[in-house]
């Protein structure tokens, strides 16, 4: 498929770090996407966190589901505004490769261990995954991703300001300007995963029981879609089965849901559409080069999605039952970090030899590297290892 003049292209893609052949049948940004697909980081998002711990509900997203519901919308985004799908894809796929178990809560608690020790964030933990942890080929470590699809990974939330030591030496090593904004491509994959999550996040909520619709009537987006859908409902015959009415409650939760993300898409389309035509980009450096992201939602949209993450927070991420387990987490990931950091010997094989090998600084790196590639599952049963004299070790 024929792509437009601001979108990446595959005649001036900028290559690999490592030189390599290319593919007969795959454009690069294919096979970026099919090399994270089967990356080890990638099956580890099935058990980990997206709001509600994995043995919560089998029915929750997890890092896994929540990067295929991003990758959908994406594309769909992608082609609406003829840019690369591959690219959108890759990177919508990869965001979240550095994710900690337990969410956000493994990342504070990894952040604060870290942070007289080089610091913790998952973008560069990201980052981290692609170039250096994943090990499956002779050549090189990492995954041996395209100049497009890095750049894409280190500023899909815009230009970086104060980069991490990692992040800042690994761009200067791609002479890639931190101080501009990605691709197109790029920046279609950041606002999807505002879309996704923010939609499943309400579905989630409701399903778990801390939500439920009458709470989202006076929501924005989210309230019109519920009036539709209720209009909708009228027309339903109920025979006051209660398990009947359970199931009209679940499809009205999925109908709403299913309009917020088209309202949410549709809106930041159409602004996209606008913003390219006041700005013209000729090519991917134009949009680069821009003053402010060419993606974006109607000034209108933007404040509702704000009033919807402002309800998000307040009434879901602070419920009890979710701080509850956020806080259980916390403890869990500082309790790992400090024993191992404090005695390396406790390490697994491999994991211990590379932390010998290095200063105080790079050990506890690794210790930082074990714990952020850990599923929920395996942090729980490796904190039960490290603390609890009855589980064998």
């Amino acid at each position: 498929m024929s792509v437009a003049p601001y979108a990446v292209q595959t005649a001036t893609a900028r290559g690999r770090l490592y030189a390599e052949p290319e593919s007969p049948s795959r454009s690069p940004w294919q096979r970026d996407r099919d090399r994270v697909l089967h990356s080890a980081g990638f099956r580890t998002l099935q058990y980990k966190t997206q709001v509600f711990v994995n043995h919560q509900g089998d029915f929750f997203r997890t890092r896994l589901t929540h990067s295929l519901e991003v990758a959908q919308i994406a594309r769909s985004i992608a082609r609406s505004l003829s840019v690369d799908e591959d690219l959108t894809e890759t990177l919508s796929l990869a965001h979240d490769l550095g994710h900690t178990p337990f969410g956000h809560a493994g990342e504070d608690a990894l952040a604060a261990a870290m942070k007289d020790w080089g610091g913790f964030d998952h973008n560069t933990q990201t980052l981290r995954q692609v170039t250096k942890l994943e090990r499956r080929y002779f050549d090189f470590d990492g995954l041996n991703l395209t100049w497009e699809t890095l750049e894409g990974l280190i500023k899909h939330n815009g230009p970086v300001d104060h980069p991490t030591g990692y992040v800042a030496r690994y761009a200067d090593g791609l002479g890639l300007d931190l101080g501009s904004y990605a691709s197109v491509e790029a920046q279609i994959a950041a606002m999807a995963d505002d879309i996704a999550y923010h939609a499943h996040d309400l579905d989630d909520g409701m399903r778990a029981g801390l939500l439920d619709l009458a709470d989202l009537a006076d929501l924005p987006v989210v309230g019109a879609a519920l009036a539709q859908v209720r209009e909708m409902a009228g027309g339903v015959a109920m025979s006051g089965d209660a398990a009947e009415e359970a199931h009209v409650q679940d499809r009205m939760r999925h109908e709403t849901i299913r309009r917020v993300i088209n309202a949410l898409a549709v809106d930041l389309t159409e602004q996209t559409r606008r913003n390219l035509a006041e700005l013209a980009p000729q090519s991917a450096d134009d949009v680069r080069r821009a003053a402010m992201p060419v993606v974006a939602y109607s000034p209108a949209m933007a404040r509702d999605n704000g009033a919807i993450r402002t309800f998000l927070y307040a009434r879901m991420y602070r419920h009890w039952r979710v701080n509850r387990m956020t806080r259980k987490a916390r403890i869990a990931v500082e309790s790992i970090f400090s024993i191992l950091a404090n005695d390396i010997s406790l390490l697994p094989d491999g994991w211990r030899q590379e932390a010998r090998a290095t200063d105080a600084m790079g050990a506890r790196r690794i210790v930082a590297d074990y714990i952020a590639g850990m599923t929920d599952r395996f942090a729980m049963e490796e904190h039960r290892r490290l603390t609890d004299l009855s589980v064998p070790g």
